[in-house]
């Protein structure tokens, strides 16, 4: 007679390993998510200007990866550097956070991101802004950015135009305009062929004024005064930016009424700006820079474009030169400074 034997002496034993492989599993998945959690981030912060000229926009990044959850000094540590406007330093700093080994690299305009791109073409890099990024060779499209870039387009050589319509609107006899810029400053070619078409339309005559260097803003102005400027206009650079308040200052001085590039220079004293919330665009880079920690690819994040342009006015200012501002244009400022 054949007898089967039944181990049941081995069944809890069979229990004990399942249960002690779950244990072990268990602990493994909550060790990750630990790790996880106690990640902490590095990032890059690349700016031409000074801290000074940034606080704004600054302050928008930070609350908006405040908003997602990341604390400096906890889950996240921020390398921020400043090229102060020097520009061949741009290439040094950049280096150096490829040095650190940064998770992913934040800039702040084309000379920013052109900087990051030559120092690596592996960790990613979020534009806070560009002007023309598939233009200036950041992206292969706006849809499929297609390497390790991707982030913010403001589209601002396509308002240019319009914002010399702005000006028209407030300065009815305008007949000469000084444009200031600097040609070496990504976007400007563009800006400036979209004020001269504009112009043309308008039946005004423009002067350009490059400028290089701080202690040209003084020299600018007076060429304005003696080409007889009846009013300026200041393309996006690096210079202006970090010298608003002076540049507003003396266009006050010179009794000129001014449209800037950025909301800043209307809370400096500047009369007017019709441009991208730029506090919006670094708020809206903190999503980007999520997405990246989070294991998201640059190739695969579409550069998003605005959708929303702001009209700001100082009246205090307009106040100043002796300037009635059009009550249908002050019904159409998002802001107006009194």
């Amino acid at each position: 007679m054949n007898w089967r034997i039944y181990p049941s002496a081995l069944i809890p034993q069979r229990s004990a390993i399942v249960l002690t492989v779950g244990v072990l599993l268990f602990a493994i998945f909550q060790s990750a998510e630990t790790q996880q959690a106690n990640k902490i981030s590095h990032v890059g912060f690349l700016s031409i200007s000074s801290l000074a000229a940034n606080t704004t926009r600054i302050a928008a990044f930070r609350q908006g990866l405040q908003d997602l959850g990341y604390v400096e000094g906890k889950n996240i540590v921020i390398e921020w550097r400043y090229a102060e406007e020097k520009q061949d330093r741009l290439r040094e700093l950049a280096s150096e956070q490829v040095r650190l080994n940064v998770d992913v690299i934040v800039t702040t305009g084309p000379t920013t991101t052109r900087a990051a791109k030559e120092a690596t073409v592996t960790i990613p890099i979020v534009m806070a802004f560009d002007f023309d990024p598939v233009g200036n060779g950041f992206v292969a499209s706006l849809a499929r950015p297609g390497e390790n870039i991707t982030g913010l387009s403001t589209l601002a050589p396509e308002i240019s135009g319009k914002q010399l319509e702005l000006l028209k609107e407030i300065v009815p006899k305008l007949s000469q305009v000084t444009v200031i810029g600097d040609s070496t400053t990504a976007g400007t070619a563009q800006s400036l062929r979209e004020v001269e078409l504009a112009a043309r339309a308008l039946k005004v005559k423009i002067q350009y004024l490059d400028i290089r260097d701080p202690k040209d803003i003084e020299t600018v102005f007076r060429a304005a005064s003696k080409g007889r400027a009846d009013a300026l206009f200041v393309l996006a650079n690096p210079i202006t930016t970090s010298h608003r308040r002076q540049v507003a200052n003396l266009a006050v001085k010179s009794r000129l009424p001014a449209i800037y590039d950025r909301p800043e220079f209307v809370e400096d004293g500047g009369l007017k700006t019709y441009s991208v919330s730029g506090t919006e665009l670094f708020r809206r880079a903190a999503t980007f820079v999520d997405k990246i920690l989070k294991g998201a690819k640059p190739a695969d994040l579409p550069v998003e474009q605005p959708t929303k342009f702001e009209l700001e006015i100082n009246l205090k200012t307009a106040k100043q030169i002796g300037l009635t501002i059009p009550a249908n244009v002050l019904a159409r400022a998002e802001r107006v400074i009194k």
